[in-house]
């Protein structure tokens, strides 16, 4: 059953290598950390969610808003096959009700905090810009050519984007989630900027990032996806 319907655009990409150890307490029970050639992963991530539907229904100022998310890289075997996805640390959103239902009926860790965007597109560049506010105001920009390219297989960007799953801890339970949508056109980038304070918004043992340079700056186009209905196992 299709859950959820939107548009997934213009996600900007932050990838940085991290410590295993330090994501062993967040994995939910029969998943393990997956890895692209040799390092373990965690990215910043900020897109536009648009014409959002929650079981075919599009509900009014809830159809367009920003996310800002957290997450790192996972797997889950079943019936002799992988299943590859992500599990989220925190994901920021400008509206309280979508925290709430989150929260509240799928444990997730959403956190409600004003936020906007500033996207500007020509013929040659793109800026997009995301901006979310605790006590002060962090913020993640990308300048990127305004000509888009494939995936390559195999490639840094097709592991990043192509996690088709959401797992998240429920007591003692595992839930997981499909989300669906094409392989996801990308953008060359020229140059980006961030003002962030990993700890005040991670917690200290993410406070080492603020002085880390990232592996890899990304901007995916995005497309339409499908997100199926959860399910639990042990």
């Amino acid at each position: 059953m299709n859950f959820l319907k939107a548009e997934w655009r213009k996600l900007a990409i932050i990838n940085y290598e991290i410590d295993p150890v330090i994501l062993k307490k967040y994995l939910p029970e029969g998943t393990e950390l997956d890895f692209y050639q040799g390092k373990c992963y965690v990215s910043l991530v900020g897109f536009m969610f648009l014409n959002t539907r929650l079981l075919g229904l599009s509900i009014p100022f809830y159809r367009n808003f920003e996310e800002v998310n957290l997450r790192f890289y996972v797997k889950k075997k079943e019936k002799n096959a992988w299943k590859r996805g992500v599990v989220f640390v925190k994901e920021i959103v400008p509206k309280y009700a979508l925290s709430f239902v989150a929260n509240t009926f799928y444990q997730e860790n959403y956190k409600t905090m004003p936020m906007k965007n500033d996207i500007q597109v020509n013929d040659d560049e793109m800026t997009v810009e995301y901006s979310w506010k605790d006590k002060s105001w962090h913020s993640l920009r990308i300048t990127a050519d305004s000509k888009p390219m494939l995936m390559e297989d195999d490639s840094e960007f097709g592991f990043i984007t192509e996690h088709y799953f959401g797992f998240t801890q429920r007591k003692n339970k595992t839930s997981e989630y499909e989300v669906c949508h094409p392989k996801w056109n990308h953008y060359q980038i020229k140059d980006y900027k961030l003002e962030i304070e990993f700890g005040t918004l991670y917690g200290k043992e993410f406070e080492f990032l603020n002085q880390q340079v990232p592996v890899s700056v990304m901007l995916a186009e995005g497309s339409e996806i499908e997100v199926h209905t959860k399910k639990y196992s042990r």
